[in-house]
């Protein structure tokens, strides 16, 4: 397989439609020129090119393994940690004063896009490190900076987010991992914690483990929750060494269907009385500064349905390409040769469908990306933030779910494309396959945030954030109605988005009257409704910008298919997706609840 994502498109996304040089004008980026930001992809392709893409099959028949208490993992996996340490771009979107180099978060996705897609399960190791890093960094002492997170920056150490617990899943509300207050200021921690990802491993000296724990006698629910520095091993006596163990064992591993070369562990803390944690920030606050870590995590699980899904179809797109069989429909000559499967109607519908996907939910993701920059360079509390910030807070939930279950659907096309082979590990898409299903469930599966999006996202602050997302969305439909080819489908979005903007105040009637169950019955529908119609926006911004370089560039003949063939997937995702919003639209208004109150379950019989 020669390729798993297009640059070019990446290009496209960075420098014509979201014109990321513009950033430059803030002073968190004022170092940074364009060029400089094609430097750190360059960086990135080779990093890819010479560890990820090696490993990506060997780590996966070669998964991790729990031997007398420590986990191996594949020694890429070291090779590619070290390699992003000595990049600098573990925290490359950290300040200055922490060790990064202030790079926008939106080209930072960029890198992330080459990465994973040549190898999904080895980019969660600096993921997480990072994520931790930067959580320690923004709420952690002075002390917890300069003895773990700088040493996370280098990668030197790595880190885990411990949140998860057997008897609580998805429910943080009951975390009973319980914090016993010391003299000297430290906490003892006693509990377990599962589906570790990175929770243990053997290519870094230490794991700083951020856990989510319960100081005894703290309240009961999410206002009884603090957060925890656990490493794996504690200094020595005199603080020169972090050689004690720290009582935190590997008590298992699981074995999964998909990204293998990344573990999943269960964790025990404290089983000899002996895991010691250190407080960040205050007490009782420890869900409201995960949620920063979350929120990153977030938008990285949709980019990890939308790179896996990139290098199905670039692998779907090659095969068949190459693949020979049968002929063309309208021709009965048995006596020609077979032609190329791509050739074929019903498998060019599979690949525009996947093309549709991967670059509708990049789209998606570095518009979100970008909010962030525009927020860091604006100033946080500044009111020209404000409206960024709700935007994002919404569309999070969105930009993580969206692309992780496309992403599914994506690759699913791709096994189709095909055939049995598809089936083999002689090809690449049945490990896509395992690996890519997992991410409508990290960070809260698909339920989960559809709830979060109908019963909160469009309703807080009087529903002011989508109230400034469909202001975005028809600025671009003007603009559209300016080209006569685009006039069509801005026409078409128009009116998608009064469909949305009417199933909405029809759910919020149902709130009103207090009966939630049939408020949020569908809100997985819902969610489905609003990721279709926002990715719809997404490919018609693109089709504008296309539209504009065929009208007013003098094209070469590769960069004129290019941008025709922006504008031909933004028509088929019109034709045969958006269109599925009028049947979402008619479920989500149609007051015949079968899921609600049905106490006899006569149908799981």
């Amino acid at each position: 397989m020669n390729k798993q994502y297009s640059r070019r498109n990446l290009d496209f996304m960075l420098k014509e439609v979201l014109q990321v040089a513009e950033l430059t004008k803030f002073s968190s980026f004022q170092d940074y020129t364009p060029d400089m930001f094609d430097m750190v992809l360059d960086t990135t392709e080779e990093i890819a090119d010479k560890i990820l893409r090696n490993a990506y099959v060997s780590s996966d028949r070669n998964q991790p393994q729990l031997v007398n208490g420590q986990v191996k993992v594949h020694s890429a996996v070291k090779d590619y940690v070290k390699a992003m340490g000595d990049a600098g771009m573990i925290a490359a979107t950290f300040a200055y004063e922490n060790g990064g180099q202030q790079l926008p978060t939106v080209v930072n996705a960029a890198s992330e896009m080459i990465r994973g897609s040549a190898n999904n399960a080895f980019v969660m190791f600096t993921g997480l490190t990072a994520g931790c890093a930067n959580l320690i960094f923004s709420f952690g002492s002075d002390e917890l900076k300069e003895k773990y997170a700088q040493r996370m920056v280098t990668g030197e150490w790595t880190g885990s987010m411990c949140l998860t617990e057997p008897q609580a899943g998805s429910s943080l509300s009951d975390v009973i991992t319980t914090a016993f207050p010391q003299s000297d200021g430290t906490f003892k921690i006693k509990g377990q914690k599962v589906f570790i990802s990175a929770g243990d491993h053997d290519i870094a000296d230490n794991i700083i483990h951020l856990v989510l724990a319960r100081i005894e006698g703290a309240p009961l629910g999410t206002k009884g929750i603090s957060l925890f520095v656990v490493p794996k091993f504690r200094a020595n006596a005199n603080g020169t060494e972090f050689n004690v163990d720290n009582d935190v064992i590997s008590t298992g591993i699981y074995h999964k269907m998909g990204q293998k070369a990344t573990p999943a562990m269960h964790l025990t803390f404290g089983d000899k009385d002996n895991a010691i944690g250190y407080l960040v920030g205050e007490a009782n606050k420890g869900l409201s500064y995960m949620f920063q870590m979350m929120n990153e995590a977030r938008l990285g699980v949709g980019m990890g349905g939308t790179y896996i899904a990139s290098a199905a179809y670039y692998a779907s797109l090659e095969y068949a390409k190459e693949r020979p069989q049968g002929r063309k429909l309208n021709n009965k000559n048995l006596e020609e040769e077979q032609t190329y499967i791509i050739n074929h109607p019903d498998v060019k519908r599979m690949l525009l469908f996947q093309k549709a996907v991967v670059e509708g939910s990049l789209g998606l993701l570095l518009e979100c990306y970008h909010w962030q920059d525009m927020i860091h360079g604006l100033g946080k509390a500044s009111e020209e933030a404000k409206p960024y910030q709700l935007m994002l807070d919404l569309m999070t939930t969105v930009a993580k779910t969206y692309p992780a279950e496309m992403g599914i659907k994506a690759v699913n096309e791709g096994l189709q494309v095909f055939g049995g082979y598809g089936y083999t590990e002689d090809f690449p898409l049945e490990q896509m396959a395992r690996d890519v299903r997992i991410m409508s469930i990290y960070e809260g599966t698909t339920g989960i945030h559809s709830l979060n999006l109908l019963g909160r996202g469009v309703t807080l602050n009087n529903g002011k954030a989508p109230q400034l997302l469909f202001n975005e969305i028809m600025k671009s439909i003007e603009l559209a109605n300016t080209f006569d080819e685009l006039k069509p489908y801005a026409e078409k979005l128009e009116k998608e988005l009064g469909r949305l903007q009417k199933v909405t105040m029809h759910l919020l009637s149902i709130a009103a009257k207090g009966d939630n169950e049939a408020f949020l019955a569908d809100a997985n529908l819902y969610m489905e409704f609003f990721g279709i119609t926002t990715v719809a926006w997404i490919w018609l911004k693109q089709a504008i910008v296309a539209k504009q370089a065929l009208i007013t560039q003098n094209l070469e003949e590769s960069e004129s298919s290019f941008y025709e063939s922006k504008i031909h997937t933004m028509k088929f995702f019109y034709h045969y997706e958006l269109i599925k919003n009028y049947a979402l639209a008619t479920r989500l208004t149609d007051n015949t609840l079968l899921t609600v109150d049905s106490e006899k379950h006569i149908v799981f019989q």
